[in-house]
């Protein structure tokens, strides 16, 4: 005779939520968003349905809705004009940039709203990479120099946490350094601590035009900088060192591909951990939906909580408003 049924706390919607492990709320959100030139701008992503590059009065518009919704935080990337862009990314740290004023915008109008600028010089860059090129290569520390300059500068322009993208080594102590100096003790530092080279940004890369040029003379990807994805025990070595260098916050990203590392990290660290739903993800999503392979609303849903599950404290998301309006 069977005396002890796993079922039996499964029998009811009521039970199921008593003995739930997991909840996902609108606050464990963080919303990317592209930002534009121009005034009442707002351009469709082919590759990414449902998301735009907006310009800031609009983006200001779309924040207060999702501050209305419970997301709290926005992560932010600009379309920098190809007129704008050189080797040495100096646009990053224009005070009057479009970055700089996108943020002054977004904390003027909802002042509670957590601003988390991306800290990275592919937009910027005529080659599309992270990094300064020097001889044909990613010049590492030249670039550290370069990202310090932007993370100051945008904390300048009111940003709560700088988010540096790059992969560079060495780079969260340089910005923390430079943050202290210019006495931002209060700007924490998001780093994205374990990001892979990855074949999921597609879309992003084309949202921002910031995929590497193919030129001869320069690496053609980012896989000098970012991580393999083969490799597993060197995100605890990347992990570390940026906890030591002063990182507030780790990211990790892809998102559900690499819930293994997720999950080996959360079992070490006491910091923070995010994650990055990233644009590869969201549009695969939206792309079996459309063709009515899955149902769109019990996707998001399961496979944010399956993130949350998996050691993740806030997710960076396209789908954080569509699943904030499935919450409610």
């Amino acid at each position: 005779m069977i005396y002890s049924r796993n079922r039996r706390l499964r029998t009811s919607p009521a039970i199921r939520n008593l003995v739930r492990e997991t909840t996902l709320t609108p606050h464990d959100f963080v919303m990317p968003m592209f930002i534009i030139e121009g005034e009442n701008q707002q351009e469709a992503i082919p590759s990414m349905p449902g998301i735009y590059r907006r310009s800031i009065d609009l983006a200001v518009k779309e924040c207060k809705a999702l501050f209305e919704l419970g997301i709290m935080a926005v992560n932010l990337y600009m379309k920098v004009p190809d007129g704008l862009k050189d080797n040495t990314g100096k646009e990053a740290w224009n005070p009057n940039g479009l970055m700089q004023r996108a943020i002054k915008a977004i904390k003027s109008a909802i002042p509670k709203m957590v601003v988390m600028p991306d800290v990275a010089l592919d937009p910027y860059s005529i080659y599309g990479h992270d990094g300064i090129i020097t001889n044909g290569q990613i010049d590492n520390d030249a670039t550290n120099i370069a990202l310090a300059q932007m993370a100051v500068s945008l904390a300048e322009a009111g940003a709560d946490v700088v988010a540096p993208s790059d992969m560079m080594d060495g780079r969260v102590k340089v910005i923390r350094e430079a943050l202290e100096e210019n006495h931002f003790h209060h700007v924490g530092i998001l780093s994205y601590a374990a990001k892979y080279a990855s074949s999921f940004y597609g879309p992003f890369r084309s949202a921002l035009d910031s995929a590497p040029k193919d030129f001869q003379e320069i690496p053609t990807d980012k896989k000098t900088y970012q991580m393999d994805f083969h490799n597993s025990r060197e995100a605890y070595n990347e992990v570390f060192k940026d906890i030591e260098e002063g990182a507030d916050i780790i990211m990790i990203k892809p998102g559900m591909p690499y819930l293994d590392i997720v999950a080996k990290i959360r079992a070490e660290i006491d910091l923070p951990i995010a994650v990055f739903n990233v644009s590869g993800e969201y549009a695969m999503l939206k792309a079996a939906a459309q063709n009515g392979w899955l149902d769109n609303d019990k996707a998001i849903i399961e496979s944010l909580t399956c993130i949350k599950r998996a050691g993740a404290d806030m997710i960076f998301t396209y789908a954080a408003k569509e699943a904030a309006m499935i919450m409610q």
